[in-house]
């Protein structure tokens, strides 16, 4: 990286601490990213999913409008894991980041007003109450179907064609960067089009907004703004979990729109039955209607993507690069992206062709580091669902017994089913010592033999399950 460009870079980094402040800028930004330009595009690699999660939704347009201030153009931003950078992360910035997650939740923020029709939204745009508008960047028609997310894509151009009728609900839910959002942000787009009253919230933002409206005593408002839409689409359903008076508000929400023959689509990391902490009536009306999973894509649709997202990236590469990058990068779109961003970067480098020689070259650190990852974020982003937590809560010093226990769980998962080290899984889940994760997978391997159960706490109380019971369960999900 050439002087300049690196100068570029670090202002791009001052802009954003501006924009976001020094506390945000020093649990979400420091020794988190590394940011990488390349003419339009800006890639902002992330240790883990979680966190680049959290970082798209929260602070997408602030890195958007930094690098714009800088260098006169707002580029396109792409998100890549790249987990040598949790060797950075250290054990206060890692509870500053969980402790950072629970006061988002705590915290109401006022909605503002949507600039649509009705309760929808118009020109395109999803109303965000934290503020501003976001554009919907999907669209069905650009979706690209393969045989692990063909029903889930039947079913939401069902729901287009016919609202409220036969897959009312619809629940779709898979592992990260599956293309969840594409197809929810997809049907949006089409009731936009009719001027359909619509809204696309997250599960966070329904509890902001719900939180807000309890405070405010503008509770009539919030539930006449939700009640009255043709369309409700909900994303992250898993953050209701461990919420007791938001999952009674939207039970009730639920209920108003289903009965009165209306549409409601949402999305999930995890089937409803294993969903943490989520209150019976909601799972049985989750299940009610159609539950559609989205799977890792199989060899022909990553094919399929690597080709179109190339040659929307203005990227010439040969078929056998193509299969090349197909073959070896398995788990998401997202980590497809990654690598192609990856390529063209270094194109701009060497303006030369890309044969598969170069290529493997290039991704090769890449592939090593990423397929594994990968598979231990999938690993602990589903504990951490079952247990009702977040991922941020699995890698803090936390020692409370459902915290604990959901860890336990997590690094004896992650051992059996990654083939990672014990020092790479304390690493990437916290920089735990590869004591505690030896540990951890001895307890969890006691309990199984003796036949023991698990104890950790919710909202409702206590509970108790059977280690194999818990241990079937989430393994059960992971094969699907």
């Amino acid at each position: 990286m050439n002087a300049d460009t690196r100068g570029c870079l670090d202002r791009i980094a001052k802009q954003i601490c501006d924009q976001v402040g020094p506390r945000k800028y020093q649990v979400w930004f420091k020794n988190s990213t590394r940011l990488r330009l390349d003419g339009e595009h800006l890639q902002v690699s992330v240790p883990n999913q979680f966190i680049g999660q959290w970082i798209e939704k929260h602070f997408a347009d602030d890195i958007a409008a930094a690098a714009s201030d800088v260098i006169g153009k707002r580029p396109k931003i792409h998100t890549t894991v790249d987990p040598t950078l949790f060797a950075n992360l250290r054990k206060r910035q890692l509870d500053h980041q969980a402790n950072s997650v629970s006061r988002q939740i705590e915290r109401a923020t006022p909605p503002q007003r949507s600039n649509g029709n009705g309760n929808g939204h118009g020109n395109g745009k999803l109303h965000h109450p934290a503020g501003g508008d976001i554009r919907l960047k999907f669209r069905l028609e650009d979706f690209v179907v393969g045989d692990s997310n063909r029903l889930a894509y039947q079913c939401a151009s069902e729901v287009v064609a016919d609202p409220g009728k036969q897959f009312n609900p619809l629940f779709i839910h898979g592992g990260c960067g599956l293309g969840k959002t594409h197809l929810l942000q997809g049907v949006c787009k089409a009731f936009n089009d009719r001027q359909m009253r619509w809204m696309y919230v997250s599960a966070e933002e329904f509890t902001n907004q719900f939180l807000w409206a309890i405070r405010s005593k503008k509770l009539d408002a919030f539930r006449a703004r939700f009640r009255q839409l043709e369309v409700l689409v909900i994303d992250d359903v898993h953050f209701l979990s461990d919420k007791k008076a938001t999952q009674s508000e939207f039970l009730h929400t639920f209920n108003e729109i289903n009965t009165a023959g209306r549409q409601i689509v949402m999305a999930s990391d995890a089937h409803p039955k294993l969903i943490g902490q989520l209150a019976e009536p909601l799972v049985n009306r989750f299940i009610s209607g159609m539950v559609a999973r989205i799977d890792k894509p199989d060899l022909q649709t990553r094919r399929t993507i690597l080709k179109r997202r190339a040659g929307e990236l203005g990227l010439s590469v040969s078929a056998e690069v193509v299969d090349f990058v197909a073959q070896n990068v398995e788990d998401n779109v997202r980590e497809l992206e990654g690598a192609l961003f990856k390529l063209l970067a270094y194109r701009s480098i060497d303006s030369g062709p890309l044969s598969l020689g170069s290529v493997r070259t290039m991704l090769s650190d890449h592939i090593s580091t990423i397929a594994p990852a990968v598979k231990l974020g999938d690993v602990e982003a589903m504990v951490a669902t079952y247990f009702g937590l977040r991922p941020a809560d699995l890698h803090s010093s936390r020692k409370s017994r459902t915290v604990s226990t959901a860890r336990s769980v997590a690094m004896y998962l992650a051992r059996k089913h990654t083939g990672l080290s014990f020092p790479d899984i304390g690493k990437y889940m916290g920089n735990k010592n590869h004591a505690t994760v030896i540990q951890a997978c001895r307890r969890i391997d006691k309990r199984l033999a003796d036949d023991l159960v698990l104890e950790w706490q919710t909202s409702d109380g206590a509970v108790s399950l059977s280690t194999r019971e818990v241990v079937d369960r989430i393994e059960k999900e992971m094969e699907q």
